[in-house]
């Protein structure tokens, strides 16, 4: 079973590597479905940047989505520029890069704790969910959910915004 989900989590980092030059592809603009949405029109858009053939990240978008965010997507092959537009630092890293208003979404961070920090305004870069954690979102496997940290940060430090345990 250990081998199983470790080919499994390296397919995933592979599908969602990041190679060859940077190259903008379509995007892809939708907007809330319902009138139960959070998100108001007067609200940031979240612009997400993404490999194209990354499935976890696009399962992310779709959780963004389901929660109320406007979500705008932009393909391209190699996401460091991005990565290092947003400040990301060694160790901070995931498979996709969000923004947005004045803040970076890294990776796999819940819905809620986005909402928490557009209503907070911490002075803050972002949060971000290092690697991929399995039973995060877009990164579910089943019951599997191991534990892990949404981390706000900025030039100098890091600190815990949210923890989830796993099971």
């Amino acid at each position: 079973m250990k081998l199983l989900t470790a080919l499994l989590l390296a397919f995933l980092v592979t599908a969602c590597g990041d190679d060859g030059p940077p190259e903008p592809q379509a995007t892809e603009t939708t907007t809330p479905a319902s009138e139960e949405m959070k998100t108001s029109s007067t609200d940031p858009v979240l612009e997400v940047y993404k490999s194209p053939t990354c499935g976890c990240c696009g399962a992310w978008v779709d959780h963004m989505k389901a929660n109320g965010y406007e979500v705008v997507v932009h393909e391209q092959q190699n996401l460091q520029s991005i990565k290092e537009k947003a400040g990301i630092l060694p160790g901070q890293g995931s498979c996709h890069t969000a923004f947005i208003g004045d803040y970076v979404i890294e990776g796999h961070v819940p819905a809620s704790d986005v909402d928490r920090l557009l209503a907070e305004r911490p002075d803050a870069k972002g949060l971000t969910v290092p690697g991929m954690p399995v039973g995060s979102p877009g990164m579910e496997m089943g019951d599997r959910v191991d534990a892990y940290d949404v981390l706000l940060f900025d030039e100098n430090s890091t600190e815990v915004f949210s923890h989830y345990p796993g099971n």
